[in-house]
């Protein structure tokens, strides 16, 4: 019997056995590398051509700050042209913006009390047309029984 030389598993690596990764263009937001506790967000500053300073107004009052240039080195973006927030972060008509993870989840915590009450809403109004005699909602329950077959 001959015997295989064979060789340790811990010269293999998985780098030499990986595919190369197909070209893809890049997107048009980049995403900012995360920072403990915040939260970002792209923000429409104009549309069309027209400056939003309603939008940008409310996100600011909200909570939302925009993000400065320097502190995002990793992005690789030139701001638009004519921009009206000089050192920020604006492409498209878009600007990065970011907030505290406290306020953003304290916001999606009064966006689904919302939610909930207008479902809660609905619900009654259409179960208060229901007839006893045709119900329009019933719980579809089915039970299986063992035994007390044909003798």
């Amino acid at each position: 019997m001959v015997e295989e030389k064979r060789d340790n598993r811990k010269t293999e690596t998985r780098e030499s056995v990986q595919r190369e990764k197909p070209w893809s263009p890049p997107k048009l937001l980049p995403v900012p590398d995360p920072q403990e506790g915040y939260v970002f967000r792209w923000v429409r500053s104009s549309i069309r051509g027209e400056l939003d300073n309603k939008n940008v107004s409310q996100r600011f009052r909200s909570g939302w700050v925009a993000c400065k240039t320097e502190d995002h080195p990793e992005l690789m973006v030139m701001s638009d042209i004519n921009s009206n927030f000089e050192g920020n972060i604006e492409v498209g008509g878009m600007l990065l913006c970011k907030r505290s993870r406290e306020e953003a989840l304290k916001e999606k915590s009064y966006i689904q009390s919302l939610n909930d009450a207008q479902m809660e809403g609905v619900d009654r109004n259409f179960l208060k047309e229901e007839n006893e005699k045709m119900p329009l909602y019933s719980e579809k329950r089915t039970e299986v029984t063992f035994g007390g077959g044909r003798k």
